[in-house]
């Protein structure tokens, strides 16, 4: 099974690294701001929260190994530790975004790459917070101003934080990150060398790529939604049927489908509000990053528990 998912990740790896060069190509001499907020929102709703959206099949697994069975407690504790992360940012903004920045880049490097890795050493564990914390890094490299831009309109008012981060800019830390980022990939590579792991060079050009070409936004949502995202999602539907991978798709969309409507529905009435007190791509912004951040933390606890418990 394990040699099937490189083969089939590696194959995800290099046509979305033909289609990002392809699209940057196309995109280079137009106007790419005609790409709204809101289109970026729908992609990620319907693409990207769906990779998330069997986490109640996982809570479900988590319970019996404590022997529950009332579904209900796994919701509640899911919904309760997502609100309790966004007012943590209502109140501590700049804290919230950059332990969400430290966690996303070690989830993105995690789950990106795990699947080439035999032993997951502590060692590892650092080499993939290095990695993914390319996605973070790339559009403050390429798009330092733009990408301010977007903090600013995540509630972050703290002036010193962003002091920091211009000093940081003007002393290079910056290159240095994506120095120690691209190092790490190497490691990665060279540890146990086999052919399927030019996957983890794939990815890295791919981001670098999308990040010079498009916007933050832009190519967050790319990276997010059609190469994390969509990576995620070929693992779960190789557990729901090894054998027939078109069936374990359709079991997949079936099973994703409500809780990926639910959570749209959600995020609609959300906006709705926050368009009360900002404006509409403000909103959209925030729903964005702050509602990502709300479910990240509770998927990742959820999945590391899941992982503790098997082993």
């Amino acid at each position: 099974m394990n040699n099937k998912i490189k083969k089939i990740y590696f194959n995800h790896s290099f046509i979305f690294f033909l289609l990002c060069n392809i699209f940057s190509l196309v995109f280079f001499k137009v106007d790419i701001s005609i790409i709204s907020p809101i289109i970026c929102l729908l992609l990620i709703l319907l693409i990207g929260v769906s990779h998330g959206s069997l986490d109640h099949i996982k809570g479900k697994k988590l319970l019996k190994s404590f022997n529950l069975n009332n579904i209900s407690i796994f919701y509640f504790t899911y919904l309760l530790f997502a609100i309790s992360i966004t007012l943590f940012w209502i109140l501590f903004p700049a804290t919230a975004l950059i332990i969400f920045l430290i966690v996303a880049s070690y989830h993105f490097g995690k789950e990106d790459t795990q699947f080439l890795i035999k032993k997951n050493s502590y060692i590892e564990q650092f080499l993939f917070l290095f990695k993914g914390s390319l996605v973070i890094l790339a559009p403050l490299i390429f798009h330092f101003d733009e990408t301010i831009s977007i903090f600013k309109l995540l509630l972050i008012k703290n002036e010193t934080f962003y002091s920091s981060l211009a000093l940081i800019e003007n002393i290079k830390l910056l290159n240095f990150g994506i120095f120690i980022s691209s190092l790490s990939s190497v490691f990665l590579f060279v540890k146990n060398f086999e052919l399927k792991k030019f996957t983890i060079f794939l990815d890295y050009f791919s981001i670098i790529i999308i990040n010079y070409y498009f916007t933050p936004l832009i190519a967050f949502t790319i990276y997010f939604c059609f190469l994390h995202s969509i990576r995620h999602s070929i693992s779960l539907i190789i557990e729901l049927d090894e054998e027939n991978l078109k069936n374990g798709f359709f079991i997949f969309f079936r099973k994703a489908l409500p809780l990926t409507i639910l959570t749209a529905i959600f995020c609609f009435i959300i906006m709705y509000f926050l368009n009360k007190n900002y404006s509409f791509d403000s909103s959209v912004l925030k729903l964005i990053f702050i509602g990502l951040a709300s479910l990240t933390f509770p998927h990742i606890l959820l999945e590391y528990l899941i992982d503790k418990n098997e082993k």
